[in-house]
């Protein structure tokens, strides 16, 4: 098992209202040496994080004791930019399991599924009463259900429901990577191969 299975999450979230963050914000490329999935997490926004004098901005919400769980809830066209592996990998590293954005750039969703944090895309307005409940109450609690494909305010009951491809949706719900599917049909392979001429 690649990462942890993905079913129900209850979670407090961490507003971030950007639009167009993208990778080199999300994980600097001074960061990119590693080729472990680990560590990336000390570095996640890094410079908005931390002053050059690595000092902490206590205006960043990452540094904001009041904001905490496992959801980040991102702005417009969130992931864009460089195809890096690493920002998917500094998201996770740093204890998110869900990004809700209302556009995700492409590359940026496929890692992220591909390492077991599930990108929640949902309607402009449904992310503006997210942030409105959070700033309301940063004790706010979202419920991403994966096998209903929904995502719930719980104070006041309003979802949506989120797209996701069936087989990453299958994937996550075992907590599989690529490699780990592929294990998983290691007999049906066996039996095809035997089938062929040679």
């Amino acid at each position: 098992m690649a990462y942890d299975k993905f079913e129900i999450l209850k979670s407090t979230a961490v507003p971030l209202p950007i639009e167009n963050v993208d990778t080199d914000q999300i994980i600097p490329a001074r960061f990119l040496k590693a080729t472990e999935r680990k560590g990336f997490g000390d570095n996640l926004f890094r410079d908005w994080r931390y002053n050059s004098d690595n000092t902490i901005k206590e205006q960043f919400v990452l540094n904001n004791p009041i904001y905490k769980g496992k959801v980040l809830v991102g702005g417009k066209n969130f992931g864009s930019g460089s195809s890096r592996e690493h920002a998917a990998w500094s998201v996770y590293d740093y204890g998110f399991r869900c990004v809700v954005s209302s556009f995700f750039a492409d590359i940026f969703r496929g890692n992220c599924l591909n390492i077991g944090v599930l990108p929640v895309q949902v309607s402009a307005e449904f992310l503006d009463k997210i942030y409105k409940a959070i700033e309301a109450n940063p004790a706010t609690e979202l419920e991403i259900d994966l096998p209903n494909q929904t995502i719930t305010l719980l104070e006041s009951g309003e979802n949506e429901s989120f797209e996701i491809n069936d087989y990453k949706k299958q994937n996550m719900l075992h907590g599989y990577d690529d490699i780990d599917y592929l294990t998983k049909m290691n007999e049906e392979i066996q039996d095809f191969a035997s089938k062929r001429p040679f």
